[in-house]
C-alpha cells in the first residue's frame, strides 16, 4: 500500500527532527608520542607504583572487566586476585572497601572530559595557574599535562587503594604524615623506585631527556598518554551511523528514538559519549563504607556536595559516559546495580527503585567486618536520598526497555574493549602483571 504524500512528508519531518537531536561524531582527542604511550602502558600495569608493590592501576581498571574491575566496590590494598575473584588477604586485611565503584576509562583523552571522579573533585579550570582545580590545592597540580594525568595522584595516595595501611610501608608512612610533594614525600618515593629501574630510566630519557630527574608528574603524564590512546572508543555502530557509514538494527534504532525522545535519557546522557559532564541526584542506593572523613562515623556519600559545600549538590554524581556500557557492570557511583537492565529500570522510577532496593544484587567480595547496608537500614538516610532525586518517573513497556538496551549495545566499540596495545607480558620491575 502506497502512503499518501502528506504522510510521507510527516515521516520525513519526524526523521529530520530526530536526527537533529543527535550529537555529532566529532570528538577531539589528546595526542602523544608512541614512546610516551608505550612507557605509560608499562607503568599502568606495574605494581611498582603501590606502597606494597602488589597493586597496579590495572588491578582496578582492567580490560578483562571493561577497564573497571567487575565488582561494586573494590578491595585495593590487602587484596588477592582480580575482578570478582579478588578476596581479602588474611595476612593483610584491608581496613575497608574502596568507597566508590571504579569508573571505566573509555575516551578520557577526549577534550569533552574536563572533570573526573564521581564527584568531579578534579576539574579543568582555565582560571587556575596550572589549568586544574582540585581540593588538594594548587601545589598538587604543577607539572601535570592534563586533568587525566592529574587523576593519577589520587589512587597512589589512598591507603585503601594503592598506598597501603597506615605506616606499613614507606609510601603509606609518608602519606599518613602528610608528606606528598616535598623531600621524603610519597611522590618522590615512587619516582625514585621507577628511576632505579634501568629500562624505565632509558625510556624516560627518550621522553623528558637524560638530564632530567624523573618526577611523579612525568609518570602520571605517561600513564595518561597511554590511557587516552589505548581506550579511545569512538568507532561503535552508533558512531558509524552518525558519520553516515551504516544503519542500526531495528531494535537499536527504536531504542535510539526513545533515548533521544520520549524516554528523556539524553537530557543528561548528552553528546557523542552520552554524558553532559554535569552532576545529578537520581536516588541511587548507597552501599558500602560511604565517602567520609576518618572522624565521621557514618557510611553516607553526599557526592558533589563534598566538593562544593552546597546543599543543593547533595547526592549528585557525575553523569557517566555510556560508551561500552554493556561491558562495565556493576553500575552507579557505588556499583549498587549488577546488571544494565536493573539500572535502566531504576531510572524509570528512581525513588520507588531506591525504596525497593535489594542489596543482594551488589557484587561485593567478602570482607570481614565490613558494614555495607548502614544507609539502607536507616529511614532518615533513605529519605534524604529520595528527597534529592531530580528524575521524574517515566513509563516504558517491556519492549521499549528492550529497545533501549539494544541501543546501548550499539555504543560498543569492540576494538577499544581489548585495547590497542593490550596487556604486556611483563613489566620492567619484574613484578606480576594483573591479567
Amino acid at each position: 500500500m502506497r502512503l499518501p504524500v502528506l504522510a510521507l512528508l510527516v515521516l520525513a519531518r519526524t526523521a529530520l527532527a530526530q536526527d537533529a537531536a543527535l550529537p555529532s561524531a566529532d570528538a577531539v582527542f589528546a595526542k602523544a608520542s608512541d614512546t610516551q604511550i608505550r612507557l605509560g602502558r608499562l607503568l599502568f600495569y606495574d605494581p611498582i607504583l603501590s606502597g606494597s608493590r602488589k597493586v597496579a592501576c590495572a588491578t582496578c581498571h582492567n580490560p578483562r572487566f571493561g577497564t573497571s574491575d567487575g565488582v561494586s566496590l573494590a578491595i585495593g590494598d590487602g587484596g588477592i586476585g582480580l575482578g570478582p575473584a579478588r578476596r581479602a588477604d588474611p595476612a593483610n586485611l584491608p581496613e575497608r572497601r574502596v568507597a566508590r565503584n571504579a569508573p571505566a576509562l573509555f575516551n578520557l583523552g577526549a577534550t569533552q572530559f574536563t572533570s573526573l571522579f564521581h564527584d568531579g573533585r578534579l576539574e579543568a579550570d582555565p582560571d587556575r595557574p596550572d589549568g586544574i582545580r582540585t581540593p588538594m590545592g594548587a601545589a598538587m597540580t604543577r607539572g601535570f599535562d592534563s586533568v587525566l594525568a592529574a587523576q593519577a595522584m589520587f589512587p597512589v595516595l589512598a591507603g585503601d587503594e594503592m598506598a597501603g595501611h597506615r605506616d606499613e610501608n614507606d609510601v603509606s608512612l609518608a602519606t599518613s604524615r602528610g608528606l606528598i610533594t616535598g623531600p621524603g614525600g610519597a611522590w618522590g618515593i615512587l619516582a625514585a623506585r621507577v628511576a632505579a629501574i634501568p629500562e624505565y630510566r632509558k625510556d624516560f630519557d627518550a621522553v623528558i631527556g637524560s638530564r632530567q630527574p624523573i618526577r611523579f608528574t612525568d609518570i602520571a603524564n605517561a600513564i595518561a598518554a597511554f590511557t587516552a590512546f589505548e581506550w579511545r572508543a569512538d568507532d561503535s555502530p552508533f558512531d558509524r551511523f552518525l558519520r553516515g557509514g551504516g544503519d542500526l538494527p531495528p531494535g537499536a534504532r527504536r531504542g535510539m528514538a526513545l533515548f533521544y525522545g520520549r524516554a528523556g535519557c539524553s537530557a543528561c546522557h548528552a553528546g557523542q559519549f552520552q554524558t553532559d559532564q554535569k552532576f545529578h541526584a537520581i536516588a541511587m542506593p548507597q552501599i558500602g563504607p560511604g565517602k567520609a572523613a576518618e572522624f565521621e562515623a557514618h557510611h553516607r556519600d553526599i557526592g558533589r556536595m563534598r566538593v562544593t559545600g552546597r546543599r543543593e549538590d547533595a547526592y549528585r554524581f557525575r553523569t557517566p559516559s555510556l560508551r561500552n556500557v554493556t561491558a562495565t557492570a556493576p553500575y552507579g557511583h557505588d556499583g549498587a546495580y549488577a546488571t544494565l537492565d536493573a539500572v535502566v529500570r531504576h531510572h524509570l522510577d528512581p525513588v520507588r527503585s531506591l525504596m525497593a532496593y535489594d542489596p543482594a544484587q551488589a557484587i561485593l567480595p567478602a570482607l570481614p567486618g565490613a558494614t555495607d547496608d548502614w544507609v539502607l537500614r536507616r529511614p532518615d538516610e533513605m529519605q534524604a536520598i529520595a528527597q534529592a532525586n531530580e528524575l521524574a518517573p517515566v513509563k516504558l513497556g517491556e519492549d521499549e526497555i528492550a529497545d533501549i538496551l539494544a541501543f546501548l549495545d550499539a555504543l560498543t566499540d569492540e576494538t577499544s574493549l581489548a585495547g590497542r596495545l593490550g596487556v604486556p607480558d611483563a613489566v620492567p620491575s619484574g613484578l606480576p602483571v594483573p591479567r
